[in-house]
């Protein structure tokens, strides 16, 4: 037996505001019942587990030690550009002159991630 992974959860001051924003950057839809005010969120990705938006009362205070890494179809800086404009922040630019690397961006309540090369930056680079 195991266990299947069933969400990514993400402690939140405004669940619904913090999910519509991790929806901007996937391109997928809230779960349907999900209203401003809900204390509990979901963004329903295309597969695997579901990203779930917990509101909490306390804020955040450390860096995260577990983060989202992603792995954009277009290219990694466009993508950094396309998700600053979504409202995320530059907390650490680790791209490499000879393109590899990534960036660390944080969300609008301060969670950091990651934006990768994309398969196709990778390809070029690797070979």
């Amino acid at each position: 037996m195991v266990s299947v992974l069933q969400n990514v959860a993400i402690d939140c001051a405004d669940a619904y505001e913090l999910a519509r924003f991790w929806s901007g950057v996937t391109g997928r839809p809230l779960h349907p019942e999900d209203r401003p005010g809900s204390r509990e969120t979901e963004v329903q990705l295309a597969e695997g587990p579901v990203l779930y938006f917990n509101q909490v009362s306390e804020p955040k205070t450390v860096k995260n030690r577990v983060h989202l890494c992603l792995r954009p179809d277009i290219s990694r800086d466009q993508e950094v550009d396309r998700l600053l404009g979504l409202g995320a922040t530059l907390v650490s630019d680790l791209r490499d002159p000879d393109g590899s690397g990534w960036a660390v961006l944080a969300d609008p309540e301060g969670n950091e991630f990651c934006v990768l090369r994309s398969a196709a930056e990778r390809s070029a680079t690797d070979s």
